[in-house]
């Protein structure tokens, strides 16, 4: 099967069609569903929506661009909610120096206040970076120079040295539907260069739907097409790709059970 490791099933784009989102994905072969919170002020929903159904988890944070207007992140809180059973992780978090949607400092802020709930607590961080591959990579070393902790980096979409960074910390790189795009032949290179067991496949679903469905709604059906060039780029066979991704998704996040 395939694990789709990230989507927003909470987003509006969905409200009227959840259930056959999930349907269709299960048809497609994608077993799991990572639904990743943005708003901490919304971790009640997006639980609700992972117990409604039984291969739906999900994650708590806070997304870069909320991290100047949502209350600022509180580890104490973090780890309260993730004593429910259906939350696997902390996120997303991280830095967006693109869109500058909340100030830097906070955004950097929340981006430690989540990787110490992951250290505390041994569930995985997921790591949003855009135009902000320096910050991102050396405040992911100075916080693992801290204390131990497991995570990904979501969406991978910079170059070599980020993902040798990444990798040399020990945590994990997902490949969304930005591979697929024409324009994304030193990505695909990249991403063939991480070692088959850090790698995880995606869909940031209603976002980046993959060729040939760029310009549509994104949905967790779709993984399939972002797995398929993947494993075409590394030359290697569909399963492979299948169950290594699978393979890892459930060693990164051990407290998912399928």
């Amino acid at each position: 099967m395939l694990v789709d490791s990230h989507c927003h099933l909470d987003f509006p784009d969905f409200a009227d069609d959840l259930d056959g989102v999930v349907a269709r994905a299960g048809a497609a072969g994608v077993g799991l569903m990572l639904t990743i919170c943005t708003h901490l002020t919304r971790a009640a929903q997006v639980i609700a929506l992972a117990e409604r159904f039984p291969n739906v988890w999900c994650t708590v944070g806070i997304h870069p661009h909320e991290a100047g207007t949502e209350p600022a992140a509180d580890v104490e809180r973090l780890i309260a909610l993730s004593a429910h059973p259906k939350v696997v992780g902390f996120g997303e978090t991280g830095l967006d120096y693109y869109y500058d949607k909340s100030p830097r400092d906070r955004q950097r802020e929340s981006f430690r206040v989540h990787i110490e709930a992951a250290r505390r607590t041994g569930l995985p961080v997921i790591v949003h970076t855009r135009d902000a591959d320096d910050d991102t990579g050396g405040i992911l070393a100075e916080e693992m120079g801290k204390g131990a902790f497991s995570g990904l980096v979501h969406c991978f979409s910079s170059g070599h040295q980020l993902a040798e960074k990444v990798i040399g910390l020990g945590l994990y790189i997902s490949a969304s539907g930005i591979v697929t795009f024409k324009t994304a032949a030193p990505l695909r290179e990249t991403i063939s260069a991480v070692p088959l067991d850090r790698l995880l496949v995606e869909t940031d679903a209603p976002f980046l739907a993959p060729i040939p469905f760029r310009g549509k709604r994104n949905e967790p059906a779709y993984v399939g097409r972002t797995a398929a060039v993947v494993a075409e780029a590394r030359g290697v066979p569909m399963a492979v790709m299948e169950n290594a991704t699978t393979d890892n998704f459930l060693r990164l996040f051990a407290k998912v059970r399928p």
